[in-house]
């Protein structure tokens, strides 16, 4: 996951290994996908929220994070979800149009909630979505 996480997020930090590890460790968090695309998620009660996405460079624009986001969605159905959030920099497009493809819409918005790799802050767009 560490080595895809990297691939892929090359505007800002990637996770480590050991974050990975760590996140995996907790009873509320899931991952689903390949090495290929995965994604990682929480479910608490009745809500889910999506904490990373990642698709190998080489990999993108075949329809992988796509499904991806449909198999974390339909899990955390199946865990009890009934309402999923994410975060998203105002700056990513590409990840804006997929979010909103599957359903998700603005609900707030998070400012100067990530660090670019230059040291800028960039604005997160809180997104929701209902699972039922």
């Amino acid at each position: 996951m560490a080595s895809t996480h990297a691939a892929a997020f090359t505007r800002s930090r990637p996770w480590t290994a050991e974050e990975f590890s760590d996140l995996l460790a907790n009873r509320f968090t899931y991952a689903v996908g390949n090495a290929c695309c995965f994604s990682v998620f929480q479910v608490i009660a009745d809500e889910a929220e999506l904490l990373t996405i990642a698709t190998r460079p080489n990999h993108q624009r075949q329809g992988l994070a796509l499904r991806c986001m449909q198999d974390w969605q339909a899990r955390a159905r199946q865990l009890g979800a009934t309402r999923a959030f994410l975060d998203v920099a105002t700056d990513n497009e590409p990840a804006i149009a997929l979010y909103k493809r599957c359903g998700f819409a603005p609900c707030g918005r998070r400012k100067g909630y990530y660090m670019s790799e230059n040291g800028t802050k960039i604005d997160a767009i809180a997104m929701a979505r209902m699972l039922t």
